[in-house]
């Protein structure tokens, strides 16, 4: 749970016309955390929750931003990155991994000092991050069509999985033996069987430009949102099979699961996140709440039960963490 701190404030920093928006909506803003003088586009989110950190890919500025949440302020500026676009905490190992677009290499700190111990070069566009936890093991997208595995171990690249055009949002089951990736540039959505590497491609029903996925472990879901037309496609993860399609906001980014309410959220740079709620025949939406212009990403974390959105600096807006509480 966030600290008074936190909770006060937000109360010095809200903007009325969006208090006002944002009451008896399915999500509150609840508090927006200054990232300093950081310019340009911010790309993913990740936390440590043991320390109560949130990761920042800053990729406009070069740099990663570390939020302590229990005060509600930026803790340190990580500067010398190439266009960071994924981040993830990797607790068996302690560590964060940064991927870096701008030159192909994957950064790693130590969690506990964020002290740097280590760097592979994949080469090019390293991408979205993602912890193999029933392998011990990191998977980094990559270049033209590639997804690294890496041993925290030995720090070390220990094998590809090869695929049909660069990696964009890409997801591990909930059994652990698959994982899900959108390739727009093919198109296509292909899952992998992590033992053997066996592929097979899932349907995209004409749809493109599909960026963000999420896992709806207790449906038996993948849920891919894309960006042409704005559609989200549910598909179950054991066969397939096409189970729901809606509309969604335009130029999304992320896309989450609340398990606990049943729901979706999808971040959009149109500026809006919206709220969707599982239901017999499909999906529905609750609500489009406003963010601003721009803001795509975005991380839920069910364990602080808070949606972070990752808003850049415009001209009537500073670069912040807005930090929303499902109602």
């Amino acid at each position: 749970m966030f600290s008074r701190a936190i909770l006060l404030a937000a109360t010095l920093i809200w903007p009325a016309t969006l208090v006002a928006q944002t009451q008896g909506a399915p999500l509150a803003l609840e508090a927006k955390i200054p990232l300093g003088e950081v310019s340009g586009r911010i790309d993913h989110l990740a936390v440590d929750l043991k320390r109560q950190r949130l990761f920042v890919a800053e990729l406009g500025n070069d740099t990663l931003g570390v939020v302590d949440l229990a005060v509600g302020k930026v803790l340190r500026t990580i500067t010398g990155l190439k266009e960071p676009q994924g981040v993830a905490y990797v607790g068996f190992a302690d560590s964060v991994y940064v991927a870096n677009g701008g030159d192909g290499s994957v950064r790693m700190r130590r969690g506990e000092d964020l002290a740097p111990i280590g760097r592979i070069e994949l080469g090019d566009d390293a991408d979205n991050v993602r912890v193999d936890m029933a392998r011990n093991k990191v998977l980094v997208g990559y270049g033209k069509g590639a997804l690294a595995i890496i041993d925290p171990a030995t720090r070390t690249k220990a094998a590809d999985i090869r695929l049909k055009g660069h990696p964009e949002g890409f997801q591990i089951d909930e059994t652990g033996t698959q994982v899900f990736v959108n390739v727009p540039d093919a198109p296509d959505i292909e899952a992998v069987e992590l033992a053997t590497g066996a592929k097979r491609s899932l349907p995209t029903d004409s749809l493109r430009s599909n960026f963000p996925m999420a896992i709806d472990a207790e449906a038996h879901r993948v849920l891919v949102v894309f960006r042409s037309p704005p559609t989200l496609m549910a598909l179950s993860s054991q066969d397939g099979r096409v189970a729901a399609k809606l509309e969604t906001c335009g130029d999304a980014d992320d896309v989450f699961v609340d398990a606990k309410r049943r729901r979706v959220y999808v971040s959009c740079g149109e500026g809006v996140v919206d709220v969707l709620e599982q239901r017999e025949a499909g999906y529905a939406r609750l609500a489009r709440v406003p963010t601003v212009s721009g803001a795509r990403t975005s991380l839920f974390v069910p364990e602080l039960d808070r949606l972070f959105v990752a808003v850049r600096a415009r001209s009537s807006e500073p670069a912040a963490i807005w930090v929303f509480r499902p109602a």
